[in-house]
């Protein structure tokens, strides 16, 4: 994987030795890292600097559940992997149902744990462009004409030009040269990839899954 030349690891363990361990780890596979001591200091930064958290589940202070719940909380989706020693997996699990990637035990098999990191960072790469395309996509519908606004969720709710014009007060032909020029605004080519965006946009609710079809 090819990875940006930001990326940044934040190591969360109270044991120095394993910091620095890991930073050289990490540093072989060129993967940039910084290390804190206690949950406290890693949430103080900004979580826009890493794009994933090995976090220790045993610390003084916050543990390792209190760090990643405090994560949740503030809205932070940064892929965190959790560090156990032994007896601690039984809290590992618990942090798995509560959202964390995976967990690795100690002491650590350096491949498993670099290949569980580029797991995570692969996903936090596609996180970041889903975001990036949907703050897009807002922009361009938000800079679309409110006339235009409205018959694009109109048409996406299933009205056909006819009824939007009668709904409008306006011509059908009216209606359908804002459709062509917001469609081509948003980059939908067609009538389904334009619901698909005005659902991304909660502009419209998704329609229902279809029924299994049942055996005689």
């Amino acid at each position: 994987m090819t990875e940006t030349p930001n990326t940044c690891i934040a190591i969360v363990d109270d044991d120095e030795a394993l910091r620095d361990s890991l930073a050289w780890l990490l540093d072989s596979v060129d993967l940039a890292s910084r290390a804190f001591t206690d949950g406290e200091a890693f949430l103080a930064e900004s979580p826009e600097a890493f794009d994933a958290v090995l976090l220790d589940v045993r610390m003084p202070g916050l543990s390792g559940l209190q760090v990643q719940q405090r994560m949740q909380e503030r809205g932070d989706d940064l892929p965190v992997i959790f560090m156990t020693g032994h007896g601690d997996v039984p809290m590992a699990v618990a942090a798995l149902k509560a959202g964390a990637l995976d967990f690795v035990e100690k002491p650590f098999n350096h491949q498993q744990l670099i290949d569980t990191l580029q797991q995570a960072l692969l996903i936090h790469q596609r996180q970041r462009q889903e975001r990036q395309r949907h703050a897009a996509l807002q922009a361009r519908y938000r800079a679309l004409r409110p006339k235009e606004q409205r018959i694009l969720v109109h048409v996406a709710e299933g009205m056909t030009s006819r009824e939007v014009a009668e709904h409008l007060g306006i011509s059908a032909k009216t209606v359908e040269v804002y459709r062509l020029r917001a469609m081509k605004a948003l980059g939908a080519g067609s009538l389904a990839e334009l619901v698909r965006l005005c659902v991304a946009l909660e502009l419209v609710d998704a329609l229902p899954e279809p029924a299994p079809a049942q055996r005689d």
